[in-house]
């Protein structure tokens, strides 16, 4: 990620978003996939209870590649968002929004976005393994992707505003990465992990509302 330091506001060639897409989603790999250790391990169980009894079986392998092929998609997302926040000369070398407004907006609607019901669903799914494999279970490796895939599409629609985060706090920052990761982790595995997420969702909204406030 070292290398990834923006030496300024130059234009970017396709080498440029070939590594930033890179380095995002190696980020998004190793952010996210701890969180998904619950599920995999439900996995891992029911495959298990299929072959002693003699029933098709998938490698898990095949599932956890349709997980993290949904955190691609993301990073790429994620890389042209960067991308429009260069051309707009609004990212510093370091990778942080330097407008007030691009701040205090993404804290707000991070904020928001943890109290509203598509948030709710997605982390439901993704603290109910069990629930989710038994309504969503699909035969062969195909159906293994597919599952693995829509866990995915579940992860980053419960994670997408807090991953935005990070053009706050600074794509190359180790530190909020990690406390990131953990707060993710925390929400979907903690038995207070929803109520963890609606307070921290009123102190983000409350943070970029003041941003906001100060600029104006």
């Amino acid at each position: 990620m070292s290398a990834m330091q923006m030496p300024g506001f130059y234009a970017w060639g396709l080498a440029t978003v070939v590594l930033l897409f890179l380095m995002w989603a190696v980020m998004m790999v190793a952010m996210m996939l701890p969180s998904a250790v619950p599920m995999i391990q439900s996995f891992l169980s029911v495959n298990e209870g299929r072959r002693n009894s003699s029933r098709p079986f998938v490698p898990v392998g095949i599932f956890v590649l349709g997980y993290i092929v949904a955190w691609t998609a993301f990073s790429a997302a994620a890389t042209l968002a960067q991308w429009g926040l260069h051309k707009a000369a609004l990212l510093s070398p370091m990778m942080v929004a330097t407008s007030p407004i691009v701040s205090g907006g993404l804290l707000l609607v991070a904020g928001i976005f943890q109290w509203t019901p598509l948030k709710r669903a997605c982390l439901t799914n993704c603290r109910s393994p069990l629930s989710f494999l038994m309504g969503e279970w699909r035969e062969g490796a195909t159906g293994a992707f597919t599952m693995g895939l829509r866990h995915g599409a579940y992860c980053v629609g419960c994670c997408w505003a807090l991953m935005a985060l990070l053009f706050v706090v600074g794509v190359m920052n180790l530190l909020w990465i990690a406390i990131i990761a953990i707060f993710v982790m925390a929400e979907k595995v903690l038995p207070g992990g929803p109520i963890l997420g609606r307070i921290a969702g009123v102190a983000l909204a409350i943070a970029g509302i003041g941003i906001i406030a100060k600029f104006w």
